[in-house]
């Protein structure tokens, strides 16, 4: 078994030798020494039944406030390694890259053609120096359902809140694959009390992400995730800026547009992606799917690029029932491409398990304590046609959909009904909410509130308000999904314990307790 040492170590030099027909600059590249240019570490992604991307940015000051990782202004050559053992003695691929400036000298290394379901080590080399050792894994080849999917997931972490203690709590457990859905850096400027102090101020061009997402992978607890298994990412707002809505920002400022190019650029750079999610421009595909054999289709979703503007007051917020906008039938949170999209493996999956990894509130939601209500227009809520297209294909094309989603800063579950205007709508899928890694602090099990919104929404069955991750054992025969929550973030190394425990049978879109 892979462990902390061995995947920080970096283990033996590869002895790599010169491949016939280099470019020049590939051979000038070779021949300069670096020191130490793997201080972002490793990370892979995007595993299919036969591949895999491999992942490295070299920086030799992360936090250089050009956000170019104090690198020199040349093209440096990459080598890198794939293995079956941690030791490296039975090397089955290798090659090199080039790691260019103009893309932050970020590497990506995609493989095909390797044996399905089979665990790989890697490891990279430039200038004379190693980096540390990843884990990685393939899907189950297609059809194939006896393999198990360890799957943990996460959102929102905010290096100021604190410390990324969920994500070592979460590489101890040795997952198969690591679903970030959204908020994996934060735009904002400095707080006043930080747990911890950011380099830069507000996000805003090609430096300043660059400099946050560099801070962010120098991080240890962060760097042991990414190496432990392989990620599949997909952003929300603060990975560009908060509460964006297609092309319009929160606040006006510097041209949107352009700002939003920069920051999906350094999301490409800094992410294990395939070449399909290389930017161009202010635009990125970013909405695919992942397939883990028979058993499960994880289709990850883009609430953000493609949504319509928020229903009634423009911004995000809450709004009453006499919003009559939300109800709009040609409103979209999806936009009309990625809705088909998304229908047709929904009418196409053969899997026992379809998983929608996404951002947002997905079931209805009365955040009004007591008397009236009130919806956030920023969730599906203000896309209440959107919705309803999408609960329709899932009970049309009868599959166990589970929601996967994270915005929040807290842990929930509960049940999507096919129509929740109606009291007596049937329950179509589940949805699980998981906490954030850092932002809004400690938090607590539970706020003076929690009871009443739980009894004012009667399909909601669980909540917990401390910083953790969600961690799923799914099978053909069941889903099993344990919250781990994280006393504190704003002191290191706390332990993880289970808030709740919960089994999700096929057939059965229902909560019920482990």
């Amino acid at each position: 078994m892979i462990t902390r040492r061995s995947l920080l170590a970096g283990g033996l030099g590869l002895g790599l030798s010169a491949a016939p027909g280099v470019s020049p600059v590939r051979a000038a590249a070779r021949r300069a020494p670096l020191s130490d240019p793997f201080q972002l570490g490793v990370a892979s992604g995007e595993p299919t039944h036969d591949g895999v991307v491999l992942w490295t940015r070299l920086a030799m000051d992360p936090i250089a406030l050009d956000g170019l990782g104090g690198m020199p202004d040349r093209a440096i050559s990459v080598h890198w390694q794939l293995a079956k053992d941690e030791n490296f003695r039975h090397v089955v691929r290798r090659g090199s890259e080039v790691a260019r400036r103009d893309e932050a000298h970020s590497v990506h290394v995609e493989l095909d053609g390797l044996d399905p379901g089979a665990e790989y080590f890697y490891r990279f080399k430039a200038g004379g120096e190693l980096s540390p050792t990843g884990r990685t894994l393939t899907a189950p080849a297609p059809g194939t359902r006896g393999r198990p999917l360890n799957l943990s997931f996460a959102s929102c972490a905010d290096y100021q809140s604190g410390w990324f203690t969920p994500y070592r709590r979460m590489a101890e457990d040795q997952p198969d694959l690591i679903a970030f859905l959204g908020d994996y850096v934060y735009e904002y400027g400095d707080y006043k009390y930080p747990v911890r102090d950011q380099a830069g101020g507000e996000c805003l061009d090609l430096a300043g992400y660059r400099l946050r997402h560099a801070q962010h992978k120098a991080d240890p607890e962060s760097q042991l995730a990414h190496a432990v298994a392989p990620w599949v990412v997909v952003w929300d707002d603060h990975d560009v800026d908060n509460a964006w809505a297609g092309d319009v920002p929160e606040q006006p400022g510097p041209p949107f547009l352009q700002r939003r190019a920069a920051a999906f650029q350094t999301y490409y750079e800094n992410m294990p992606l395939r070449r399909a999610q290389r930017p161009d421009g202010a635009a990125l595909k970013l909405y695919r799917s992942i397939r883990w054999g028979a058993v499960a289709n994880l289709h990850l979703l883009d609430t953000r690029q493609y949504r319509d503007l928020y229903a009634c007051t423009g911004s995000s917020g809450t709004v009453g029932p006499g919003c009559a906008q939300r109800f709009e039938p040609g409103r979209t949170m999806l936009g009309r491409e990625q809705e088909a999209w998304l229908d047709d493996r929904l009418k196409r999956s053969h899997a026992t398990w379809d998983l929608l990894g996404q951002q947002v509130f997905l079931m209805e939601m009365d955040w009004a304590n007591g008397e009236g209500k009130g919806y956030s227009n920023e969730g599906w809520d203000g896309y209440v046609a959107s919705r309803d297209r999408l609960t329709a294909a899932i009970d049309a094309y009868r599959r166990n959909a589970v929601v996967l989603t994270g915005d929040v800063h807290s842990h929930w579950a509960g049940e999507v009904k096919r129509d929740h205007r109606d009291p007596g709508s049937k329950s179509v899928a589940v949805e699980l909410v998981t906490t954030s890694v850092t932002s809004a602090g400690n938090g607590l099990d539970e706020y003076p509130d929690t009871r009443i919104l739980l009894a004012e929404n009667p399909h909601v069955k669980f909540f917990n308000g401390r910083r953790g991750y969600v961690r799923t054992r799914i099978t053909e025969r069941e889903m099993q999904v344990d919250f781990r929550s994280v006393a504190r973030v704003t002191e290191p190394h706390a332990p993880a314990y289970t808030s709740g425990s919960f089994v999700i049978e096929p057939g059965r879109p229902t909560l019920n307790p482990a």
